[in-house]
C-alpha cells in the first residue's frame, strides 16, 4: 500500500504545501497479490541491507496437521475474509482457506513477504 501522505488541504479549505518530499523508507509499494500457479519469485531490497522474497504465483504449500506437517499442491482459493474478490481471483493473503491435495487449510503466513505458503489444517 502506497502511504499518500496527509491532505493537502486544511480543515479550513486553505491550502498546506508540502515541507519535503518522500523520503525512500517513506515509499511504499504495491501489494504483491500472491496467486495459484506455476511458482514464481522476486527478489525485492528491502531496509536495512535485506531482502524480501515475494511469492508472485505458487502452488505448493506447507500444511500442518497436529504434530506433523506436509507438503501440499493448492488447487485453489475457497474464501478470503481479507477481501471477498480475491477468493474468485484465487489471491492467497494471510487467513485465506485454501483447497490443497491434504484437505483445506487456513494460511498463516504472508506469502507476499516470505515468499512461501504456510498453513494450518481447517476440519
Amino acid at each position: 500500500m502506497k502511504d499518500q501522505g496527509r491532505s493537502p488541504r486544511k480543515r479550513t479549505g486553505g491550502r498546506r504545501r508540502p515541507n519535503h518530499k518522500k523520503k525512500k523508507h517513506e515509499l511504499g509499494t504495491e501489494s504483491t497479490e500472491t496467486q495459484v500457479g506455476e511458482p514464481k519469485l522476486k527478489v525485492v531490497d528491502s531496509r536495512g541491507n535485506t531482502q524480501k522474497i515475494r511469492a508472485v504465483t505458487t502452488d505448493i504449500a506447507s500444511v500442518a496437521d497436529g504434530a506433523t506437517t506436509h507438503e501440499a499442491t493448492i488447487e485453489n482459493v475457497v474464501e478470503n475474509p481479507s477481501n471477498p474478490n480475491y477468493a474468485r481471483r484465487n489471491i492467497i493473503t494471510k487467513g485465506a482457506i485454501i483447497d490443497t491435495s491434504e484437505g483445506q487449510a487456513r494460511v498463516t503466513s504472508r506469502p507476499g513477504q516470505d515468499g512461501q505458503v504456510n498453513a494450518v489444517a481447517v476440519e
